[in-house]
This record gives structure tokens, C-alpha cells and sequence, in this order.
């Protein structure tokens, strides 16, 4: 309310889309919360929604700085636990744990003081000190059997702590009571819970690309062995083919003739048509005989005429 109207609009617009990607595309996200912040750097939700984006693309030098300032414009202290948890991201978890025990905390409302705890525990795991982590997270909340915004998180970490302890009974149980209460699949407890027992997803995309691939490699193979198969019956076929064209050698001036037996001939060879050269010194004969016949014709005819 405290910028003109078209400059209000257009740093609104920015602000929406920081909501809408910080998420997904938190850089891009980020570079949408820094054209906000260009344009009205002294509006506290600005400031907010920078630190925001800057926390969620681990700038936590930069996003520690614009909590800060935006609690300073609004002397609200909501933002506390997440200034805390920027102190772990710069590798300060005695800050953090530090800021657990200020008077600010006992302002927060249940959620906040819930995250507090969290961001309190983180630190104690960054120092070392599983066992005082565990300690932490033990609270009402925990132990609480109505299921709230913060319950799935409270028990995640509860469970996540004691497997890093070694506990890991007592971590089965905890990941199964954060599953009831993760309705929304906010944590990967049911990953964990498989992990714990040993059991292993399968992407049913990745089973069906493998058996495709298989069905591929059969049906090729399948290819092959009938191309194998074709060209055997063809080799087959013609050989069956040669061996009905018997090969025959005879003379075709002799009246008697017999064709050559079946073992004198190889049936896998063409049919060879074998030239008598008799049988052309014959034929040479009767062409010459036939000259002299129709010669001897020629002449008697002339003789006749005379």
C-alpha cells in the first residue's frame, strides 16, 4: 500500500512468480525475487520473499541479511528460526543453538516453536552430539498422537536421528508413524522404512523399457533363424530341382540310348550337355551326301530339259 499503483502491480507480479517457483526452479526464482527488490527495497515483504529465495538457493549470507532487515521493518520475530537455521548453513551451529535459548523463541507460536526446535536439533547433529539431537526432539509435540502441519517433520527428524545413532528399531517405528501422519508425501519415510527392510523399488518404466528391449533382441534373433531357414530351403529347392533335370548324354542319331546312372552324376552340378564329336563327323557326312544328292538332282534335271 505504501507504493503508487503501477509499481505496485508490477512488484506484485514479481512476487508471485517467487512463490510460484522457489520450489521448482529456485534460481529462477531468485533472480524474479532480485528485480523485486530493485524496485522496493524498503517493503518489508520484499525483503522476505528475497531472503526466501535466497535461502532456498543456500545464499545464507544474503538471505540471513534480508531477514534480518525485514524483522527489523515489522518487529515481528516469525522469522527466527529460519535466521537460526541460516546460521548452520554458514557452518555456525553454536549461533544456532544459541538462538534457541533466546527470549524471541517463547514468542513463537506452536509451529514456530516446533521449527525451533528442529533448527536446535540440526545444530546439535552438526556438533556431534546424536544423543543430545534425540534429547531435543523429545517434546509433546512429539509424543502427541493428533496429526498437525508440523507432525510428519517432528517425527521424520525424531527418526532420522536415532538411525544415526544406531537405533534402528526404534527408527523403523518412527518413520511408520511419520508415513500415517505424511499425507501429502512431504518426506521420503516410505523410501526409508524400504531401505531399512532390505526392499528395492523397481521403476516399472525402466521393467517395461528392459523387456521391450528384450522382446527387441528375440524378435531379431527370430529374423535370423528364419533368414537361415529360407535360405536352406532354398539351397534345397534347387537342389531338388537338378536332381529331376537328369543329365542325359546320348547321341541324338542313335535309336538306342540310355541315360547315365544316377551315381555318375552329381545332382548339386548344372546339367552339362556333352558334344559327340562323332556324332559331328556324321552329321558333316550326311550334309555332304545331301549336296552331292541334290547336285546330282540339279544335273539330271538339266539333262531332262535338253
Amino acid at each position: 500500500m505504501s507504493l503508487p499503483k503501477g509499481l505496485a502491480e508490477e512488484v506484485s507480479r514479481n512476487l508471485v512468480m517467487v512463490a510460484r517457483l522457489i520450489d521448482e526452479d529456485p534460481e529462477q526464482s531468485y533472480a524474479y525475487a532480485r528485480i523485486a527488490l530493485r524496485l522496493a527495497s524498503r517493503v518489508a515483504a520484499v525483503r522476505e520473499a528475497a531472503g526466501f529465495a535466497a535461502y532456498a538457493t543456500q545464499k545464507y549470507s544474503e538471505a540471513l541479511a534480508e531477514f534480518r532487515a525485514a524483522k527489523r521493518m515489522t518487529g515481528s520475530v516469525e522469522l527466527w528460526p529460519v535466521m537460526a537455521d541460516c546460521e548452520r548453513g554458514l557452518g555456525r551451529p553454536e549461533r544456532a543453538l544459541a538462538m534457541a535459548g533466546e527470549p524471541e523463541v517463547q514468542k513463537l507460536d506452536k509451529a514456530g516453536q516446533v521449527e525451533m526446535r528442529l533448527v536446535a536439533a540440526g545444530a546439535r547433529r552438526d556438533m556431534g552430539e546424536l544423543d543430545a539431537a534425540i534429547v531435543t526432539l523429545q517434546s509433546p509435540e512429539l509424543a502427541s498422537s493428533s496429526v498437525q502441519p508440523w507432525t510428519a517433520r517432528l517425527r521424520y527428524a525424531y527418526a532420522d536421528a536415532l538411525l544415526a545413532a544406531g537405533r534402528e528399531d526404534e527408527a523403523r517405528e518412527w518413520f511408520a508413524k511419520t508415513l500415517e501422519a505424511d499425507k501429502d508425501g512431504a518426506t521420503d519415510a516410505s523410501d526409508r522404512l524400504a531401505e531399512i527392510d532390505g526392499v528395492e523399488f523397481v521403476d516399472a518404466a525402466t521393467l517395461a523399457d528392459e523387456a521391450h528391449e528384450d522382446s527387441d533382441a528375440d524378435f531379431d534373433d527370430e529374423g535370423d533363424d528364419e533368414d537361415e531357414d529360407d535360405d536352406q530351403d532354398e539351397a534345397e529347392v534347387a537342389a531338388a530341382e537338378r536332381a529331376g533335370d537328369q543329365a542325359e548324354y546320348y547321341d541324338e542319331d542313335d535309336d538306342e540310348y540310355e541315360p547315365v546312372e544316377d551315381s555318375d552324376v552329381d545332382v548339386t552340378d548344372e546339367i552339362v550337355v556333352i558334344e559327340d564329336d562323332e556324332r559331328d563327323d556324321r552329321d558333316e557326312r550326311d550334309d555332304r551326301d545331301e549336296r552331292d544328292d541334290r547336285d546330282e538332282r540339279d544335273e539330271r534335271d538339266d539333262r531332262d530339259n535338253v
